[in-house]
């Protein structure tokens, strides 16, 4: 009896030494070569090519490229508009995924269905939207006209259309995770005397701070690299209302190749810095004791 034991516990620890894989070695190498193809196809070469097309012509036409004044007006207003989306499409998010995953109430699938209303609708639908309610000849048009408010065409269109396409993204990212992770510490804190406010602080956000980390990266990246609904309602005014996607899209058509690729490494570079930012804070954050 003992020395069955023995041997079902080695089989046991063999088992759990081979992992739950049973494909051969060359099939296992093979889908990692096949995936690591895929991603240097599609992402590392497409990457590499924006920088080689622009230091093409030198470092200084470069340089002259992204000091433009029409460059760094499209960075400004790129980076604001992220930093206007960012906030509210945190405390949004925060707010549905922990009305969805903690309570139960009369029309949760419409608000989910709402939340996936961006992920539905094309972003040029998105924008022609804001048109038809915003606009000069929209539906509150001549009401915003009155008391010269401007929206469309201005900064405050090109927020409202980054807000609509990239507000279901952090609630995405925090609705399964806190349904995961269900309500057994809330409610021992709860008991033990702790308020709604230090329940939330102290127990329920260093829960999700990864998912809530993750979902803020997702959206700041989708904020600074949206084209569709911004292109509606900006109205292309070099200068004033072109986001840097759209000064891409201006100076390629114009034939200003190396400066069209200048301005979308610029883009480039800025998603990566957000994606190592993100890695530093989860490995400094993963090194402290607890």
């Amino acid at each position: 009896m003992h020395g069955a034991g023995n041997r079902l516990t080695e089989s046991v620890a063999g088992a759990a030494r081979t992992g739950p894989l049973t494909e051969p070695r060359t099939v296992r190498w093979l889908l990692i070569g096949l995936a690591l193809a895929f991603l240097g196809f599609f992402l590392v070469v497409p990457l590499v090519l924006v920088f080689t097309k622009a230091l093409a012509d030198g470092v200084k036409v470069y340089l002259d490229a992204v000091r433009e004044p029409a460059a760094l007006s499209a960075v400004r207003l790129t980076l604001l508009a992220a930093a206007s989306a960012i906030p509210i499409n945190l405390l949004f998010g925060l707010a549905a995924a922990w009305a969805i995953a903690k309570f139960r109430f009369r029309g949760k699938n419409v608000l989910i269905t709402l939340i996936d209303l961006p992920f539905a609708v094309s972003p040029v639908i998105a924008g022609m939207i804001f048109v038809l309610l915003f606009g000069a000849r929209g539906l509150l048009g001549p009401f915003l006209a009155q008391y010269d408010v401007k929206i469309i065409f201005a900064l405050p269109g090109i927020v409202l259309a980054t807000l609509f396409v990239t507000f279901p993204l952090v609630a995405r990212e925090l609705i399964p995770l806190m349904r995961s992770q269900g309500n057994d510490e809330e409610e021992a804190a709860l008991t033990l005397g702790a308020s709604g406010l230090q329940t939330f602080f102290r127990v329920s956000l260093p829960k999700i701070r990864w998912g809530l980390l993750y979902g803020v990266v997702l959206c700041n990246a989708r904020a600074m690299g949206e084209f569709g609904a911004v292109s509606v309602v900006s109205g292309h005014i070099r200068g004033e209302t072109n986001t840097m996607p759209l000064h891409v899209e201006i100076l390629y058509n114009e034939y200003q190749f190396s400066a069209a690729f200048a301005v979308a490494s610029l883009l480039a570079l800025l998603a990566l810095v957000t994606l190592v930012a993100k890695s530093i804070v989860e490995w400094k954050a993963r090194s402290q004791p607890d």
